[in-house]
């Protein structure tokens, strides 16, 4: 039995079967079956044994003296569900400041996230310089040392998250892990860009262990440090999708005006669609990973996880960029030459749009709605079979990458004197106190370095998958002409990944159980893939906050 969850879970990890074809293939490309959402009721672990609402807060608390109950119900229409736009908006009006934004996400975080029947575990750490921070913001507005009329769709003085794989110089960057508690490092690159345009660090994120990479049979959003984090629209029954799961449910719960995930294979689009909020997991190398934990480096990306397509753009308009340090960057030119603007939608509608509909995925009514949505903007809908292609391999990718990535990570970004150099060490010092630091075991870990393979096996592997996984898009999109394909949460996350390119999934209703559910548009180009998500979002607009959290 503990084999056959161990392979559960590292399916819905790798995406590795098509989806579309069957029942069966379906469960094995998402964690959000019933089956999965049943077995993961009863965690061997729930709250931290590590940290405390006391140690998290300890360093605002004083700072948060003036912020009272009625003070956060005042603001509670004014920020609830509200866009970056709008925000801004309310700041230049006089509305709001960004001290107060900043005070009404750390009063609701330190309200509702841990320690109470409503508690959801989704921040792991709060940036002790945030109030200061936002402070400074004000103060810069007020003697105009920014442009008002560049706020309106600007990350600057806007409180974000960060998944807690994303060094930052504020707070320790653990992935979850004990090991990790006391990882003091430098801001990595993507953070670097975020603060030069005045975006304030609110905190980190709870996430599923090194990035669901870890221990095989537990379930996602758990870690270590961080305990288990619980999905807002059903909490201990509605799985939170992993592994950017605190990202996702910090956004759902407004925690946060936005937050930053990663995604390997379907770890932002997981927990993004389980959460009803909006995720890009975007083309591999738009955005840099220096400085962010890794599993591989072919796969791995960051992206924006936000309650709304505007603001997902407006914050990838905040990280992306070349990085000398990323094997994988690219610079992203307009036609032009000049710099892509993620934010200035030229769409008006769909019409001459022609969207791909896996046949497998018509049983699903939210999708046929969702379909509905897309014809009514003036989309043309072609259903179709995907040709069977599969995906050798794939964990060995994972093993054989993460191999030597982490190591990289520690020599280049990790802090020094934590003297962890490999998987081995972390597996060594994770022994010591297994029943705290690995109560679900390691057993990925573990077939880390039990993957032996010479650098031609290693190359061969990566090619054939990156072969498969662009051909599985290529057949379809030729023969149809497809603009992009349209899937359900993580069903085509491996595929996607493998062929690297973008893939969005924007909320798309709620099933009989109340369990969200995302559709998800896999093409060729952030900038088309966001525009066509806004539309749909514009159309639908299915988003509905979590009830027990207004």
């Amino acid at each position: 039995m503990k084999i056959l969850k161990a392979l559960f879970l590292l399916l819905i990890i790798v995406g590795c079967k098509d989806a579309a074809t069957s029942k069966v293939e379906k469960a094995n490309n998402s964690d959000t079956i019933d089956s999965a959402t049943k077995e993961f009721r009863e965690f061997k672990v729930l709250d931290s044994k590590y940290l405390t609402n006391i140690q998290i807060w300890e360093a605002l608390n004083k700072g948060l003296e003036d912020f009272t109950e009625a003070k956060y119900n005042a603001l509670k229409p004014l920020v609830l569900e509200k866009d970056i736009p709008t925000l801004q908006g309310y700041i230049l009006d006089g509305n709001l400041t960004y001290e107060s934004l900043t005070k009404f996400y750390l009063f609701r975080i330190r309200k509702y996230d841990r320690e109470n029947n409503l508690s959801l575990n989704a921040v792991i750490a709060i940036n002790p310089n945030s109030i200061k921070e936002a402070r400074l913001r004000d103060e810069a507005l007020r003697n105009r040392d920014v442009v008002a009329e560049d706020l309106k769709y600007s990350v600057y003085g806007m409180p974000i998250l960060l998944k807690d794989n994303i060094n930052t110089s504020e707070m320790a960057t653990t992935a979850g892990a004990v090991a990790l508690q006391n990882n003091n490092t430098k801001d990595a690159f993507i953070v670097s860009k975020l603060k030069a345009q005045g975006a304030l660090i609110l905190g980190k994120a709870n996430l599923s262990e090194w990035a669901y990479f870890f221990c095989g049979v537990c379930p996602s959003g758990y870690s270590a440090i961080g305990g288990q984090t619980l999905n807002p629209y059903g909490r201990k029954i509605i799985d939170t999708g992993g592994s950017s799961s605190g990202s996702a449910v910090a956004v759902a719960a407004n925690f946060c005006v936005a937050a930053i995930g990663s995604e390997t294979s379907g770890s932002i689009l997981s927990p993004s669609s389980q959460n009803s909020v909006v995720g890009l997991k975007p083309k591999i190398g738009l955005v840099s990973r220096a400085g962010i934990i890794p599993i591989s480096s072919t796969l791995d990306t960051a992206g924006p996880i936000a309650k709304n397509v505007m603001d997902a753009s407006i914050v990838l308009d905040a990280i992306y960029g070349c990085d000398a340090q990323d094997s994988k960057s690219f610079k992203s030119n307009n036609q032009k030459g000049g710099a892509v603007n993620y934010t200035k939608f030229k769409f008006a509608s769909l019409r001459g749009k022609t969207f791909g509909a896996f046949k497998g995925l018509l049983e699903d009514s939210l999708y046929v709605k969702a379909i509905a949505d897309l014809k009514s903007q003036g989309a043309t809908i072609i259903e179709f079979e995907p040709k069977d292609y599969q995906l050798p391999d794939f964990l060995r990718l994972l093993n054989l990458d993460m191999k030597k990535d982490l190591p990289e990570y520690f020599s280049k970004y990790g802090d020094p004197s934590l003297d962890l150099k490999s998987v081995e060490d972390v597996m060594a010092f994770n022994l010591k106190d297994s029943i705290n630091s690995m109560p679900y075991g390691q057993s990925l870990f573990e077939g880390i370095v039990a993957d032996k393979a010479t650098n031609e096996e290693f190359l061969e592997i990566k090619k054939q998958l990156k072969i498969n996984g662009s051909l599985y898009f290529y057949f379809a999109k030729k023969q149809h002409n497809l603009d992009a394909f349209l899937s359900i949460n993580n069903y085509h996350a491996g595929f996607a990944a493998v062929a690297e390119i973008p893939a969005i999934t924007i909320p798309m209703g709620y099933t009989t159980t109340g369990e969200p559910k995302g559709l998800t548009i896999i093409g060729d180009s952030e900038k088309e893939i966001l525009e066509y998500a806004y539309l749909y979002e514009q159309a639908s607009k299915k988003r509905v906050a979590p009830l027990k959290y207004n």
